[in-house]
This record gives C-alpha cells, sequence and structure tokens, in this order.
C-alpha cells in the first residue's frame, strides 16, 4: 500500500458532487472521511424574462470538467486512480430536454422558474386539486415538472418535437461522465408526474399535460445504484480514469440528509446554506394531502423522511448586504474582518424581537410550506428607531421562524422532534443558532465545517455504490461530527412565543394581495 499526502491510496477515495444553483461543488474523500480535496465552480442564472430562471446544462459540464481536473491537480495521479465510485447530487425539479443525440435543445428551466402559473392552474382545473395531490403525495407547484412540461410542449412545440427524454442536471453530467441516460428514484419522486403509492409514471397527469411521461422520463433507478462507468470519452476530457462506477445519485436534499448525520426519527436536519433544506425522520407515511409529505428513505433508522425546502435563507443575509449593506462591506474592507462576523456581531447587539420589527423572508416567493410563488419579502414595523442592526437580527429572526413553521406542520404531520442538527454556512453563526434553538425552544447542534456539505453526502452514497459500506446510516453518523450544542434562551423564547403568532398572521392577512401584485 503507497501512501500519497498522509493518505493511503490503496484504501480508495470516493468524489462526491453537487450541482446546485449558485454553485457546482465537489470533494473528494477517503473512505474514512477524510478530505483529500475540493473545488468548486459558481454558476450563472438566466433570467430571460418576468419570473424565469434557467441555466446552461453545457457549462455545468465545462464547471464539472473543470472541477474534476482541478482535483486531479490537487490529489495527484494517484489520488485520482484510487477513485472507487463517483455520485452526483443537483438541485431539483429542472427540465432539461435532449435529443436524441444527448444534446441539450435549450437552457435548463430550473426549480427557482415561475413562467408556468396559467399552465399549473390548467392542470388543477383538469385533474382536480385533491386528485391530484393524491396522486404525487404532495403540494401542487411551478417548481415542478408538470405544468413546465405543459408550458414547454405549448410555447416550443418545434423543441418539443425534437425532444427523445428530459433529465434532471444530476442526470445530464452522469450522462456525460457514462453516456447512459438515467433518472434517479430520489428526483423522481419529487417530480409531481409519478404516482408515489405505485412510483410509477402517472398517466393522469401525463393525460392532462398531453405528454407521454413513461416515453420522456428515464426509468427511475436507486439511489446507489450504479448506472455505468466512466467512458474513454470523458476520461480523455475530465482527467478521471475510465471505468470509474457512477452511482444514480440523489438531490440535494437527500444527499445534505446524509452529511448531517441525521440517521435517526425524532431529529431535525437544516441544511442551511442559500436555502435551506430541512428534514425530519418519521415511523410512518403521512396523509398525501398535507403541505409537507413524508415519504419513503432509504436511510437505514428512518423508514419515511418529511423534508422541505424553504426558498430564501442565506439568500436573505446575501441580498441585505448586496443592497444595505455597504457599509458592513466597507467596515470589513477596512478592518480585515469577515463581514458576515460582524453582521452577527450587529444581531447579538440587538435586542430580542428586533425592536418590533418582524421580516418576511420570502424575497423568491416560498415552498415549505406555504408554497406560494407569489409571496414577498417584507419588513413590518419600521419605525424612526430601527436600526441597522435591528434589520440584521430581524432577518435570522424571521427565517428562524420560517423554521418554525415547517416543523410545526411537520409535528402537525405527526413527526415530532427534540433537536434540530445545522449545517452549512448557517452553522457557522452562534447568533443565528442561539435564535434558532430559542424559537424552536430545543437544542440545536452546531455540526462540524465538513459536515452538511452536500458533496459529502454524495461521498458517502459512492461509498455504498462501490460495496465500501454495508450500513450507510451508521457510517454517516461515525464519521460526523457535533462542533457544539447550542441550548434556548428561555428570556428569547418568552419574546418570540408572542412574536411568532404575528408572524403567522401577517403572512395571512398579505396572502390574498401578494398575486394581485405579482399581476402588476
Amino acid at each position: 500500500m503507497r501512501v500519497k499526502g498522509g493518505y493511503a491510496v490503496g484504501s480508495g477515495y470516493l468524489l462526491g458532487m453537487d450541482i446546485g444553483t449558485t454553485n457546482i461543488k465537489a470533494v473528494l474523500t477517503t473512505a474514512e472521511g477524510e478530505r483529500v480535496a475540493s473545488a468548486s465552480r459558481g454558476n450563472r442564472l438566466i433570467c430571460p424574462g418576468r419570473g424565469m430562471a434557467e441555466q446552461d446544462a453545457l457549462q455545468w459540464w465545462d464547471s464539472a470538467v473543470e472541477i474534476f481536473r482541478e482535483l486531479g491537480m490537487k490529489a495527484g495521479a494517484d489520488g485520482l486512480a484510487g477513485i472507487r465510485a463517483i455520485a452526483v447530487s443537483s438541485q431539483t425539479v429542472t427540465l432539461l430536454p435532449l435529443d436524441a443525440q444527448g444534446v441539450p435543445l435549450r437552457n435548463a428551466v430550473i426549480w427557482m422558474d415561475g413562467r408556468c402559473g396559467d399552465e399549473l392552474k390548467e392542470l388543477l382545473a383538469a385533474v382536480g386539486r385533491q386528485r391530484f395531490v393524491e396522486i404525487v403525495g404532495g403540494q401542487p407547484d411551478v417548481a415542478f415538472l408538470p405544468a413546465k412540461l405543459l408550458w414547454f410542449k405549448r410555447h416550443e412545440p418545434g423543441l418539443y418535437a425534437r425532444t427523445a427524454c428530459f433529465v434532471q442536471a444530476n442526470g445530464y453530467v452522469n450522462y456525460r461522465l457514462t453516456g447512459r441516460i438515467s433518472l434517479d428514484l430520489d428526483q423522481a419522486a419529487r417530480t409531481q408526474c409519478m404516482e408515489l403509492s405505485t412510483l410509477t409514471w402517472s398517466d393522469e397527469i401525463g393525460r392532462a399535460a398531453g405528454v407521454e411521461l413513461g416515453r420522456l422520463l428515464p426509468a427511475p433507478r436507486q439511489v446507489t445504484d450504479v448506472i455505468g462507468t466512466v467512458t474513454e470519452a470523458a476520461a480523455a476530457e475530465t482527467g478521471l480514469p475510465a471505468g470509474i462506477p457512477v452511482a444514480a445519485g440523489c438531490c440535494d436534499a437527500l444527499a445534505a440528509m446524509y452529511a448531517t448525520g441525521l440517521c435517526e426519527t425524532g431529529e431535525a436536519g437544516e441544511s442551511s446554506g442559500t436555502t435551506s433544506l430541512v428534514f425530519v425522520g418519521s415511523e410512518a407515511p403521512s396523509a398525501m394531502d398535507l403541505p409537507i409529505v413524508a415519504r419513503p428513505c432509504p436511510v437505514k433508522g428512518v423508514p419515511y423522511l418529511f423534508d422541505a425546502p424553504v426558498n430564501t435563507t442565506g439568500a436573505a443575509v446575501r441580498w441585505y448586504l448586496d443592497t444595505l449593506g455597504q457599509e458592513e462591506k466597507r467596515r470589513a474592507q477596512e478592518t480585515g474582518e469577515d463581514v458576515y462576523a460582524l453582521l452577527n456581531q450587529m444581531a447579538k447587539q440587538a435586542q430580542p424581537g428586533s425592536g418590533g420589527l418582524i421580516f418576511l423572508p420570502y424575497l423568491r416567493g416560498e415552498r415549505a410550506p406555504v408554497w406560494n410563488p407569489h409571496a414577498k419579502g417584507a419588513f413590518l414595523g419600521l419605525s424612526l428607531n430601527t436600526q441597522r442592526r435591528d434589520m440584521v437580527r430581524a432577518i435570522f429572526e424571521g427565517t428562524a421562524y420560517a423554521l418554525r413553521h415547517v416543523l410545526e406542520t411537520i409535528e402537525q404531520a405527526g413527526a415530532g422532534t427534540r433537536l434540530l442538527r445545522v449545517a452549512g454556512g448557517g452553522a457557522k453563526s452562534m447568533t443565528w443558532a442561539k435564535i434558532k434553538a430559542s424559537v424552536l425552544k430545543m437544542p440545536v447542534l452546531l455540526m462540524d465545517e465538513q459536515c452538511g456539505d452536500v458533496p459529502l453526502g454524495d461521498a458517502l452514497i459512492a461509498g455504498q455504490a462501490a460495496g465500501l459500506f454495508t450500513d450507510l446510516s451508521r457510517q454517516a453518523k461515525g464519521l460526523l461530527r457535533v462542533r457544539c450544542v447550542v441550548e434556548p434562551e428561555p428570556a428569547w423564547s418568552e419574546v418570540y412565543d408572542k412574536l411568532y403568532p404575528l408572524y403567522r398572521s401577517m403572512y395571512g392577512h398579505l396572502e390574498p394581495d401578494y398575486e394581485a401584485l405579482s399581476g402588476i
């Protein structure tokens, strides 16, 4: 067994990659979870019209190639030669049509896109809202695939006629690696094209959209299934050795769950980044007509999983910096201090409740649990006494209220929680963690820096696909470490218990006006 850079080459490496909305990231680890190398590239968002959000699949692949080559430079030829398997996850749900040669026919229409509101109303009128929910096991939304398919067929019929199949973002990268068209079962179940009770494509929804789902959507594969191996052509382009097994993969939410070490019921996990992915294990399935639905879960110890995407958490903090935070940026540049550390200090200096200021964090609509693409962000309670630190703290508190709304909805569906694991960028803020703990009235476990990183979850899935792990959940729990436990502050909780109902009622009062505002 040779050793390079302190790692045993013979033990084998695992490569995980995530095609995110903001970034494409990858990590190369040992089978024991030690990070060998990592790399990332930014993702460009294309907005060709109001409410439209697209990305270029060719850029996904170009960035992936650069990342693979960077990993090769960092790990060396021996490191790449030791890769036992690759797994790729991605944002979801995406509409990406490929022609018969596997070439993208247009930019990918990603989950953030809201252009197909009229088509969604038409589908619900044809199928019936209650029947639609019974079929797909979730609330209808423009983020999902049925309305996007109808929009594409209606508005771009020439391209639709040339479409051989639709794939998700990770499916496209997997295709370029292996030459195999694929779709993992995790993402398939999230498209809202599948009858969740049978895990088959829904003829009823296909007829309503006028689309042959069974012909145009690949047959789903299990997350850890090996769909193929790196081809000679892909090897020449990426620098990877040919023949490496590639797993079907999953969406970023499931990979993030693995990366937080959540493998018991009664626990909640938050992968906190630009958006937040929230998940709670459950012993039993839920009713299908709820705002958040429990789906069968492949993780041992978690028979069913509630998972809920919250659109703008870290993105709300980023928005503040980009629009109102010029003073903080200037101070950070002058002092050399991290600008996010400055925001944390500002929030810490403000009083709990932010002087009566409440922030609705719906800057890009909202998914769980309100499923309203027309929702808007708002500061409510501004006064002449409001200071910048109050606005920063209100953003932290508003996103924590959104998290409480999700967990309360899941609890009403039958799955309670006793603690929250937080991983990702949001886990770096002790102030934000203390606010979350106090809003939720439960301990918040801040995970080690490498935890929650979605590509780490992908690497664990690659290990299962390669046959290195017999129990993936136990492996994940053994590798991932808790950095610290943050307990609720009772005095803060008392304030938040008074403000949270106002947060909910303020949204309720504004909800009827959001759609009208979007139409102006």
